[in-house]
């Protein structure tokens, strides 16, 4: 059957109201479907903190654990071992690295919507582990002597939204 005749036998089934109906349903049901790719652990119930503020004052936070929403601004590509999650609108996000080692990323994954639970961590990097981060496309600051330090957030579960 092809698809002027489908059409033809929709139209005689349902009518051209009808028709405008499911086709409009359709396209709303379309636009609210989500592809959720989660990873890690179930998000429990641990409190919601906007990610802007925390970044601006991730000592508030030490020792608790606590979910973060924003977009995927860059992943690993080699593996997708980290991803850098930014609040709507900025420029620079938050490294995400995951609990244990345990879990990856789609190398895919930049532009979707992440929801994640973990605890925040600062790391003091050598300068061999920095040039490998620099490399792979990780945004460090230096110190003088080559080493870097940087506030990083460890995710033990992570939901993507495309």
């Amino acid at each position: 059957m092809s698809y002027v005749r489908r059409t033809d036998v929709l139209r005689r089934a349902f009518g051209v109201a009808g028709m405008c109906a499911l086709m409009v349903s359709g396209a709303a049901v379309a636009v609210a479907q989500h592809t959720v790719i989660t990873r890690g652990a179930a998000l429990g119930n641990s409190p919601t903190v906007d990610l802007a503020e925390a970044m601006q004052s991730v000592d508030a936070y030490v020792d608790q654990t606590v979910i973060l929403e924003g977009a995927v601004k860059k992943v690993c590509q080699v593996k997708g071992c980290w991803m850098e999650v930014s609040p709507k609108g900025a420029d620079r996000g938050i490294r995400v690295t995951f609990k244990d080692y345990a879990f990856f990323m789609p190398t895919d994954s930049q532009g979707a919507e992440a929801r994640l639970e973990g605890v925040f961590e600062t790391n003091l990097f050598s300068k061999t582990d920095a040039d490998h981060l620099i490399a792979e496309g990780v945004a460090l600051n230096r110190h003088a002597d080559g080493t870097a330090t940087e506030v990083s957030f460890v995710a033990q579960g992570v939901e993507l939204r495309r």
